[in-house]
């Protein structure tokens, strides 16, 4: 079935926002800026970026708020009319108690803190593919936790993620950039973002067991999810201003684990820092958006695929911009990495492919324009 232009808008902004969230954070730390004491040192602030994230999740909780509010409206004017996006992205268990997302929150805090520390440390294209390996570690949590039983073709799916994460990883040994030349850096970027897949994992196999039976509105659950990162985020950076650690995971004047008033007067000095941590607070709202709405009126299985789009565009625009250098390893990971993620999915790429052949030949037999055609050709 053909997709309508309300789903591919959906998917278009997905793929878009989804590159941008990746990419304005990469950028942001790419950048360069005096600090307070007038020495001019790259944005290097993971935590500060965390917390920008969860503010854009906030306003997932926002969005939900309005369009709710605007269909009980409809409603009690009598209008029936209402549209099937607007009750599907509104749909949902309203008596629930939102400190059941506080967990998850916490989760997703250290994981994406984690990750944004990684992403420092290596390249754009990498943190993209390297946070596939969060199916691994979701299967082997839901068969502890879960009572989930693993068949052969998912272990093979999962296999083949595992060696395409080997081949990303050895290729970022090869790479060339620059800007970033620790190789030691950028292997310790890697294991941080791989680190962080069990945390995204564990939070993945809470929500399921917890959450998900309470059927509660997605985009409602990402926007108190939100709200408690935030809030968490923003009391740790009190403690993280007063923690000495040493580079490369800290760059600042003081050399403390996160320095928010040096991040302040960097933004003041350059302004491209601002608009690249408003981008990302966009981007995650507008992907989490889409996102859920694609996963609503499409399917899951669509947006896995999507979002290995997402990874291409992330890839291409990256040496694009010269910040890293091709390597054919990447391209044989990345390659092994779509096929385990579509095995363990259940996902045919070939089947769709045959049936677009065969509704190809029925209707050139029954068309004879097409018939037509074929002969002059």
């Amino acid at each position: 079935m053909a997709w309508t232009k309300h789903q591919l808008t959906l998917a278009l902004v997905m793929v878009v926002t989804g590159s941008l969230n990746t990419l304005t954070t990469k950028w942001a730390d790419t950048m360069s800026a005096a600090g307070i004491d007038g020495v001019v040192r790259q944005f290097n602030h993971p935590f500060l970026q965390s917390s920008t994230m969860f503010l854009g999740e906030v306003y997932c909780l926002l969005a939900f708020k309005i369009l709710f509010f605007i269909h009980i409206y409809r409603q009690r004017q009598g209008n029936q009319g209402s549209s099937f996006e607007e009750q599907a992205i509104t749909r949902g268990n309203q008596d629930f108690n939102p400190l059941i997302f506080l967990p998850p929150a916490l989760c997703d805090m250290v994981a994406t803190s984690l990750m944004y520390i990684g992403l420092n440390l290596t390249y754009a294209s990498s943190f993209q593919m390297l946070r596939g390996s969060v199916i691994v570690f979701v299967a082997f949590l839901s068969i502890a936790f879960l009572e989930r039983q693993i068949g052969w073709k998912q272990w093979f799916g999962i296999g083949n993620i595992v060696l395409g994460l080997f081949l990303v990883g050895l290729a970022d040994v090869f790479v060339k950039s620059s800007r970033t030349t620790d190789t030691n850096g950028i292997i310790t970027g890697d294991l941080l973002i791989i680190m962080a897949q069990i945390i995204t994992a564990t939070q993945m196999v809470y929500e399921e067991k917890y959450v998900n039976a309470k059927d509660i509105n997605a985009l409602q659950a990402v926007g108190w999810e939100g709200i408690f990162g935030f809030i968490a985020m923003f009391i740790l950076h009190i403690p993280f201003y007063f923690i000495i650690v040493p580079p490369p995971f800290s760059n600042n004047s003081r050399s403390s684990l996160e320095d928010v008033p040096e991040a302040f007067v960097q933004m003041l000095n350059n302004k491209l820092i601002i608009v690249s941590l408003v981008g990302t607070v966009v981007s995650i709202a507008f992907f989490n958006f889409a996102g859920i709405s694609v996963t609503k009126e499409l399917s899951a299985t669509t947006r896995m695929v999507l979002d290995s789009v997402r990874t291409l565009v992330v890839w291409v625009v990256s040496l694009w911009l010269h910040w890293q250098d091709f390597h054919p390893l990447q391209v044989v990971g990345f390659f092994f990495l779509l096929l385990g993620m579509c095995v363990y999915n259940n996902i045919s790429l070939v089947a769709p492919c045959m049936s677009a052949v065969r509704r190809r030949l029925a209707r050139s037999n029954e068309d004879p324009l097409i018939n037509q055609s074929v002969d002059q050709a």
